[in-house]
């Protein structure tokens, strides 16, 4: 049994907040109570292991539904538990994992594999399989079969798909289903070089770059797909002024149509890559400030449901290669909370429970499941965090530190997650 004392209560889905002491019992919470009304741990009880929360919030465990966890085939960069055990470190207790591993998840066999491991985590790691069959992007897997073996959605994420016809098949499939597609929109036949954005930037150092209209022009036939099929359909990592506005069209016309952001989208521009490198090297790439303003303004209005981290970890070694070498992506679980605080709620874009919203009830809608909630009888799941606390990023539990953020003084400092009524992280000062 956790007892936890004096803690701010921040449930996003009740709109509760408020100081109260929180009683966890057999993976539930069991009691909610103003302080002090609990009484004290009794000889002869179940063990009690009491938490102060004064000056922490608590919040529902967040949901990252774009996570690479390399596992299984890259298991060098990442594997299932090095990965949760970031997710854990970043107030995580849900995450979705891409399918592009080696072998790709596009069978039942592999999935259940995947999501077999997933269960000694000690987090909820779920899985999407493979839309087309080895991520080539030509016949689509048996999507009733992946359901069936657990599939939380489908995406060939990393794989734009180019081909309209199988776009809209897979489309009416998975709305059959009941399952999410997931897009990631950048056309190949536009970009010389991905990872850096063409303009300013990519000029100086002599490069062509990827182009808005590489997004924009999957954005729009995504979206007008989604609207002539009824599919729930998810925009990944968007990171487009015209994309942003491409989807708040397309929700306003009545489109299932859902768009993630990514903390590092919403954080960083273009320039970052002079001062970071490959650091700052990711697909799609960060854009310009009139970009990264859309992307808020999306966040506010409702346009960006949900904010994902799209966790992807490289080795050292890849990383260090020349810029047009390597590859594309950072790790991201351990910082976006506090990114999210950082960047969205101390300027004054979001309030804390609009960004918990992003970052745990919106999530676990979009995939259908359990709407995470503070109240007596909902699973204990949940994050504590310190909201005002500064700290700087400088080690990482994932196995992979490829992060243009070491270094940085954050706001928002996670000091324990709880899953299942059990504690996977604790901040040692804690």
């Amino acid at each position: 049994m956790i007892r936890i004392r004096e803690i701010r209560v921040l449930d996003p889905e009740s709109r509760l907040d408020q100081v109260l002491d929180l009683e966890l019992r057999e993976g539930r919470i069991a009691r909610m109570a103003e302080p002090g009304i609990l009484e004290p741990g009794r000889e002869g009880q179940e063990e009690l292991l009491e938490l102060d929360g004064r000056g922490l919030v608590c919040a529902p465990g967040l949901m990252d539904v774009h996570v690479h966890f390399r596992d299984p085939g890259f298991t060098y960069k990442e594997d299932i538990f090095t990965g949760a055990r970031a997710a854990a470190a970043g107030g995580f207790t849900r995450v979705v994992c891409m399918a592009n591993t080696e072998p790709v998840a596009d069978t039942p066999e592999i999935l259940r594999s995947v999501l077999k491991r997933g269960e000694e985590t000690g987090i909820h790691v779920l899985t999407c399989g493979a839309l087309t069959k080895d991520l080539k992007g030509k016949e689509l897997t048996d999507l009733e079969a992946l359901k069936a073996a657990g599939a939380a959605g489908f995406t060939d994420d990393g794989k734009p798909l180019l081909d309209e016809g199988l776009v809209r098949r897979a489309m009416e499939a998975a709305r059959k289903l009941g399952l999410p597609v997931s897009f990631h929109e950048e056309d190949p036949r536009l970009i010389a070089q991905n990872g850096i954005h063409r303009g300013e930037v990519s000029r100086k150092l002599g490069l062509s770059g990827s182009p808005h209209e590489a997004e924009d022009v999957l954005v729009e036939r995504d979206c007008r797909l989604a609207l002539e099929t009824g599919c729930k359909v998810v925009i990944q990592h968007i990171s487009s002024a015209r994309s942003v506005e491409l989807v708040r069209r397309a929700k306003e016309a009545g489109a299932s149509v859902f768009a993630e952001a990514t903390p590092h989208h919403f954080s960083l521009t273009q320039e970052a890559v002079l001062q970071y490198g490959s650091l700052a090297k990711m697909n799609p790439p960060l854009r310009t400030e009139e970009d990264r303003q859309a992307l808020i303004r999306g966040l506010q209005d409702g346009t960006i449901d949900v904010i994902a981290t799209d966790h992807a970890p490289h080795s050292r070694e890849e990383k260090e290669r020349p810029f047009t070498e390597a590859p594309s992506g950072i790790i991201g679980l351990e910082t976006a909370l506090a990114l999210g605080i950082t960047n969205l709620v101390r300027p004054g874009y979001l309030s804390l429970e609009e960004l918990m919203r992003k970052m745990s009830v919106n999530p676990a809608r979009l995939y259908g499941l359990e709407t995470p909630g503070i109240c007596p009888g909902a699973p204990a799941d949940l994050v504590l965090f310190a909201e005002e606390e500064a700290w700087q990023v400088e080690s990482f539990y994932s196995r992979a530190s490829n992060s243009p953020f070491t270094g940085s003084t954050l706001y928002g400092r996670v000091h324990a997650t709880i899953c299942g009524g059990r504690i996977v992280y604790k901040l040692k000062e804690f």
